[in-house]
């Protein structure tokens, strides 16, 4: 046990009596039924976690069945508030402040318009779909005819997804028109003319399971061939058609969501939600506005160090100079996996508890690659034998420089997103907390801190990998002063493209694709900046708290092994910590 869990342990007994800190079999129960629930709710997750008890069946994205979801989960507050918090131990207190607030935050969420809007251009239902496989184990005969009935059903749960966003439409719950350049290929580009090329027949184009047949295996591919000429291109294509005809006719004229009904005060909700704080878009615009500043001196200096006269002319030469680019996809994945090994050599030194789950490389695919973002992380499954992946950007390859590699793989890869969720998936946590359980402010605050740690690792040893640091920086502090300047200040797209552009080193292509996100996916972005800020003032008390008995490994653990977490109860945890270890 590390020595941190086992000094809460002790504390819990020290401050109970042995009846309190006994768990509670009501709370028990209430977590089981809450878990039952959430697998129900989602059932091809379920499937990766190696629940096979929905194996048959999609998610419901009905308005019906989101009305009965938040009824159910209010049912499960009602259920937590006659419970109260007497009798549990400190471990259980934090599991039912952390279940209440993201119950109650499904509930509120589900009473606001926008719940009609069921796509970003960051992801949507269809492109989910198209990704099934990533995320399902395929050893076995059942898994295949598991993932041949699912992909059948996929005409009804398209149909339940147009009539929803035809009602969107009607409400003028839709997204400006200024973000919509990459959407219609994004559904047309997953048609394959050829099923046997289509991303849903990837799980047929390997080895053949030991307890399925030749014939039995001949049978599943032209059965898939089948379902992907005759089921799932036409849905894409009635997908397509609709979009063309109904949807991006009526796009958005303000890039705001407070200029859709009501959509200031789901703004402010999302902004609550994203952050884990009361922080007010004033405020946080303000914040924004500091960062890029701080930021944007150490670029000046960077850039005289490198030798150049200014730190525009050392961005200018770092977005157009060719020597920073790579010629071909396969260059760029080498680059990074090589900048992802030696990261790998380096996490030792860095934590104590490392985790067991390895990670992989993957392009991104190709029909949403350019409308999307440089790099994401896609989390594996332990229990279904599936790594994390990191996705890379191998799309318009002169606006994917080599110096954003470092920053961008300690963010996506380790110490960033694959470090924490693979731990998070394996350590002793009420299984919500496993595996359902991510807020933004800590996730994405802990990627963008992983980022810091490559000057611990010796990563930014040049100017220009120094400057790619910094960029990625700037990057996040500008979504402070963008996304609140979008939805809360009456900013344009093109203003918001203008301070990034002034403000970071990032490309064109990266510029546009960040604030078409922005724009689509409201509040979301605040959650990186506001996150790393908590950790890193977290990390300067504790140094300056313990002094010499300061131990930057120990430290990592007292912030990941509880898990994702909002950012009070982080601010608990670590203080704790620093408590104990004084002790």
């Amino acid at each position: 046990m590390p020595r941190f869990a086992a000094l809460a342990l002790a504390a819990a007994f020290a401050s109970s009596s042995p009846l309190a800190a006994a768990p509670s079999d009501d709370f028990r129960r209430i977590l089981d039924d809450h878990y039952a629930w959430l697998l129900r709710e989602s059932p091809t997750y379920a499937t990766s976690l190696g629940v096979r008890d929905h194996d048959d069946r999609l998610e419901d994205l009905s308005l019906a069945a989101a009305d009965r979801r938040a009824g159910e989960a209010q049912a499960f507050l009602n259920r937590l508030d006659a419970l109260g918090d007497g009798g549990l131990t400190p471990g259980e207190r934090t599991s039912r402040a952390i279940l209440e607030r993201s119950l109650a935050e499904s509930v509120e969420a589900n009473r606001f318009g926008q719940r009609v809007m069921l796509f970003t251009t960051y992801a949507g239902w269809h492109q989910n779909f198209a990704g099934l496989a990533s995320g399902l184990p395929f050893r076995t005969k059942a898994d295949f005819e598991s993932y041949l009935k699912r992909l059948a059903l996929y005409p009804a749960m398209n149909d339940e997804a147009l009539k929803i966003t035809a009602a969107a439409v009607r409400g003028g719950y839709v997204l400006p028109c200024s973000v919509l350049g990459n959407s219609e290929k994004s559904i047309t580009g997953v048609i394959a003319e050829d099923p046997k090329s289509s991303r849903f027949y990837e799980p047929f184009t390997g080895n053949r399971p030991v307890d399925v047949s030749e014939a039995e295996w001949t049978a599943f591919q032209a059965r898939a061939q089948t379902l992907i000429r005759d089921v799932l291109n036409p849905a894409y294509a009635k997908h397509a058609a609709f979009y063309r005809t109904t949807y991006a006719p009526k796009c958005a004229q303000s890039d705001s969501v407070s200029a859709q009904p009501g959509g200031r005060d789901y703004y402010a909700f999302r902004v609550r939600q994203e952050t884990t704080t009361a922080l007010t878009p004033d405020q946080i615009h303000d914040i924004g506005l500091r960062e890029s500043a701080r930021i944007n001196a150490e670029m000046d200096k960077v850039a005289k160090d490198g030798g150049f006269a200014s730190r525009q002319a050392f961005i200018q030469d770092l977005r157009t100079n060719p020597i920073h680019y790579a010629k071909s996809p396969e260059e760029l994945l080498r680059a990074s996996a090589r900048v992802a090994k030696t990261i790998d050599g380096k996490m030792p030194g860095l934590f104590k508890t490392l985790p067991r789950l390895p990670y992989g490389i993957r392009e991104i695919p190709a029909e949403t690659a350019e409308g999307t973002t440089t790099a994401y992380y896609g989390q594996g499954a332990p229990e279904s034998g599936l790594a994390g992946t990191y996705y890379v950007n191998t799309s318009k390859l002169d606006q994917r420089p080599f110096w954003e590699i470092p920053a961008l793989t300690l963010h996506e890869a380790v110490p960033g997103h694959h470090h924490q969720i693979a731990l998070q998936q394996e350590i002793d946590l009420p299984p919500f907390r496993r595996y359902f359980t991510f807020f933004t402010a800590f996730t994405e605050g802990w990627g963008l801190y992983g980022e810091s740690l490559g000057e611990e690792m010796g990563l930014y040893d040049t100017p220009v990998k120094k400057m790619g640091q910094l960029s990625y920086q700037a990057w996040r502090a500008a979504r402070l002063v963008v996304d609140t300047g979008i939805h809360a200040k009456g900013w344009n797209k093109a203003r918001a493209v203008s301070y990034m552009r002034e403000n970071t080193a990032l490309s064109d292509a990266n510029i546009d694709a960040e604030v078409n996100r922005y724009i689509s996916w409201p509040g979301q972005a605040l959650g990186y900046k506001i996150g790393e800020l908590k950790i890193r003032e977290l990390r300067a008390r504790a140094e300056q708290a313990l002094g010499t008995k300061f131990d930057l490994r120990r430290f990592h653990d007292a912030v990941l092994l509880q898990g994702s977490v909002p950012l009070d109860v982080l601010e608990a945890q670590v203080d704790a910590w620093v408590a104990a270890e004084k002790g």
